[in-house]
């Protein structure tokens, strides 16, 4: 093994970096903290490690200081966590001046070695350096790790491209927080159409769509496999599948695990709620799917109430279900999610006592956003509908001013409860009203 890891050492520091699509997120990069990096696989995750650790060389860190190492290499399948240091005496045996100063170790996937946080703690308390992990465990973000890491653990999410990720992935220059010319408007709107239904998983930009399919089905496929079945010793394979096509063919929609489990007993697939809730959780911690429970300061009135789900991406729907029951309002629903997601690590559906709904509501230091998306607000009695269920909440929750996404149309209209934004997505995940 020793002599695996001094070939691995000695490869890594012949490593160039990428520069690849710069992305909005950023490491926390906090004196005596561990980076975590987390997200669901082919996010982008490795790209952002060795992004920052370009930035860094290029600030003017020495190159020899820094150590990258893959723990999904394939020769290093049966490593255990005491081999793990390993690494370190490799690496200051080759460069033996760098205990000097400080270095960068970096550890991608590192969720795949079971007891990996002790080492990465005694690491921290042992030596100068800075430490990056990544994973792609939701876990890695919970209070386990904080408890495993004493509080020495700072997380960052990585999700696929945003819409301001994906447009400069295409060359269409952002320059400014201004609202853009007529011209440049068009042409960010016309990338939005594709937006909807490509996604932003990095690898699949720019293929056509049989290939795109082909490639997005495959990170379905191994997201089931390696991060729920093998992590969590899945044996109901089928109702696991069945439960996450289930949930792609109608992202932003509303489930309950009896009705889903109703619905899988007439179809004669044998499964338990028990195991349902389990499924739900497990595709959740791989960053598959995010539930989204009611408002509310009751936990018995969250449970209890049906929550609604989104995917990770609108290309998983897409690829996943082609000719499903989903529609561009619900694509640019999860859009919306998404968007305030990366931001707001608690985001919620609001109900009224009169039945009417608001797709989003956020918590910021102003209180309670109101947030509803609506793709042709101008259909039918859309228009209608969709302000009278933020009106009503506006009142309840005492907000003065909501917000209502669309495709399109833009303007500012007045209620009893203060003042609604109706704003085309394309401003306003670009921040340039």
């Amino acid at each position: 093994m020793e002599s695996l890891i001094e070939q691995i050492v000695a490869d890594a520091e012949e490593r160039a970096f990428p520069a690849g699509t710069p992305r909005d997120a950023r490491l926390a990069w906090l004196p005596g903290k561990v980076d975590a990096v987390v997200g669901m696989r082919r996010t982008g995750k490795t790209w952002l490690l060795l992004q920052t650790l370009a930035a860094q060389v290029e600030g003017g860190v020495p190159r020899e200081s820094v150590l990258y190492v893959n723990l999904e290499d394939e020769r290093l399948w049966n490593l255990r966590a005491d081999q793990l240091t390993l690494f370190v005496e490799v690496f200051y045996r080759r460069r033996p001046s760098m205990r000097d100063r400080e270095c960068i170790f970096v550890f991608d996937e590192i969720q795949l070695i079971d007891g990996w946080e002790r080492f990465v703690r005694r690491l921290l308390d042992s030596e100068n350096v800075r430490i990056c992990v990544s994973g792609s465990s939701s876990k890695m973000l919970s209070k386990e790790l904080a408890t495993s890491m004493r509080g020495r653990s700072i997380s960052t999410e990585v999700f696929p491209f945003s819409f301001a990720e994906y447009l400069v992935h295409r060359g269409v220059e952002l320059s400014s927080k201004t609202r853009p010319g007529s011209k440049l408007r068009s042409l960010i709107e016309h990338h939005l159409r594709g937006y909807l239904t490509e996604g932003g998983f990095p690898e699949v930009q720019g293929l056509d769509l049989p290939l795109r399919r082909r490639v997005l089905q495959e990170y379905l496929d191994i997201v089931l496999l390696r991060d729920v079945v093998e992590r969590h010793g899945v044996s109901n394979v089928p109702a696991l599948r069945r439960l996450m096509r289930q949930l792609l063919s109608a992202p932003a929609g509303l489930f309950s695990i009896n009705r889903l489990y109703n619905d899988f007993r007439s179809q004669g697939l044998s499964v338990g709620r028990d195991s349902l809730h389990a499924f739900v959780d497990h595709l959740h911690d791989a960053f598959l799917f995010f539930p989204v429970s009611i408002h509310s300061n009751s936990e018995r009135v969250r449970q209890s109430n049906p929550r609604k789900v989104y995917p990770i991406d609108p290309g998983l729907v897409t690829a996943a279900a082609p000719k499903s029951g989903w529609g561009t309002g619900q694509l640019l629903e999860t859009l919306c999610f998404l968007h305030l997601r990366r931001t707001h690590p608690e985001v919620s559906y609001y109900r009224h006592d009169d039945g009417t709904e608001v797709d989003f509501v956020v918590q910021s230091p102003d209180g309670p956003q109101l947030v509803q998306v609506s793709a042709d607000i101008t259909a039918g009695d859309t228009r209608q509908r969709e302000l009278r269920a933020l009106d009503a909440a506006m009142n309840h929750l005492g907000v003065r001013e909501a917000t209502i996404v669309t495709l399109s149309s833009e303007e500012r209209v007045a209620l009893t409860g203060g003042e609604v934004r109706i704003v085309p997505f394309s401003l306003w995940s670009l921040d340039v009203l």
